[in-house]
């Protein structure tokens, strides 16, 4: 059969703050696909709060799970093939695929430990803060992945820190990836967030050089952004979302009726990067 090329995904940044989409929106541009069009949305700053730069916390990705779940439903009415929830820590991932129609919803955790397990047997997170590890881990353990986890790394840094002086950012990344493979015998590394996003390439040489062997660094970031595109793609095969059992979404005549999924979701900023060809 015949693989059409265009496709349309849409990058969530699960936040009201809208200072981080133009990273996203670079990190794009450098790998997306050509026939690929993209846009970067974060969330209305009227739901949520526009000075909230993170959520590393429970309580603040809580105040975001509405607002996540509207926004992919927004990407189904607007035809979008895929969509990325962009927290490492996969925040309304099963929530908002109820809501998805047909448009196909990844995140970066599970999109990266997926990756990771084709071309490795184990893998080590890169966090921020050992604050992270915790509800991390229980991700990773349900996703079935608890068994290949080789450990967690912090590095000290909250989320907005780790592009302020990126010299020290790199180093302490390429720290803690050396004391997963040394010490915990990762066979890969993941950057555990979203705003590490820029740093693998450098990681990748700096471990080769250590190790003397390919040692395989995953940018969660671009692990979703493919995950992505290749969901879309291949739902040209029929593999989409199964609308049974666990998957099956809220009946159309019940949304209606308690009104709710009716209008149109308004994002707080939209960055459009058009197809190359």
């Amino acid at each position: 059969m015949s693989i059409d090329p265009s496709i349309k995904v849409m990058y969530v940044n699960p936040v009201g703050t809208s200072i981080y989409d133009e990273t996203f929106a670079e990190m794009v541009r450098a790998y997306k696909y050509p026939a690929t069009a993209a846009d970067i949305v974060s969330l209305n700053p009227s739901n949520v709060s526009p000075k909230m730069t993170n959520l590393e916390f429970r309580a603040y990705e809580s105040l975001i799970v509405a607002d996540t779940v509207k926004a992919v439903h927004q990407a189904s009415r607007e035809n979008y093939h895929a969509a990325v929830i962009g927290c490492f820590y996969d925040p309304a991932l099963a929530d908002a695929r109820e809501m998805s129609g047909e448009t196909i919803v990844v995140a970066p955790c599970q999109a990266s430990i997926t990756l990771a397990l084709t071309i490795s047997n184990s893998f080590g997170i890169i966090i921020g803060e050992e604050k992270w590890a915790d509800q991390m881990r229980d991700t990773v353990h349900s996703y079935g992945f608890g068994g290949k986890l080789a450990s967690f790394q912090s590095v000290g840094l909250r989320v907005e820190e780790f592009h302020k002086q990126p010299e020290r950012t790199k180093q302490r990344i390429a720290d803690a990836a050396i004391r997963a493979v040394r010490d915990s015998k990762a066979e890969s590394i993941i950057l555990g967030c979203t705003l590490e996003v820029g740093f693998f390439q450098d990681l990748h040489d700096i471990l080769f050089k250590t190790f003397s062997t390919p040692i395989p660094v995953i940018d969660c970031s671009i692990a979703s952004l493919k995950a992505a595109e290749n969901a879309a793609l291949q739902r040209q095969f029929g593999w989409t979302n199964s609308r049974v059992w666990g998957m099956q979404a809220p009946p159309t005549q019940e949304l209606k009726e308690f009104e709710i999924f009716q209008n149109d979701y308004v994002f707080g900023n939209r960055i459009h990067i058009p197809a190359d060809l």
